[in-house]
């Protein structure tokens, strides 16, 4: 199993919408709002590191109102 966190920056007034498209992605465990760098953080639990990429650049970066995001893969 692979366990990724996905930092996303949105655009202003988003985040709640965008929580809920992000929490409806395959392999998607949760997602957060939360304050500092980022506007979420979404964890992202599937087989593959290949899965990870399809989250992250495919269906996360295709959602409306989401200016960048950066993806991490949790090493333990």
């Amino acid at each position: 199993m692979v366990t990724a966190f996905v930092m996303i920056k949105a655009n202003t007034g988003e985040a709640d919408r965008l929580r809920d498209s992000i929490e409806s992605i395959g392999g998607v465990q949760s997602a957060h709002i939360v304050a500092g760098d980022v506007d979420l953080i979404a964890k992202a639990i599937v087989e593959t590191p290949a899965e990870v990429k399809e989250i992250a650049a495919t269906h996360v970066q295709s959602i409306d109102g989401i200016e960048d995001t950066q993806t991490y893969i949790a090493m333990d």
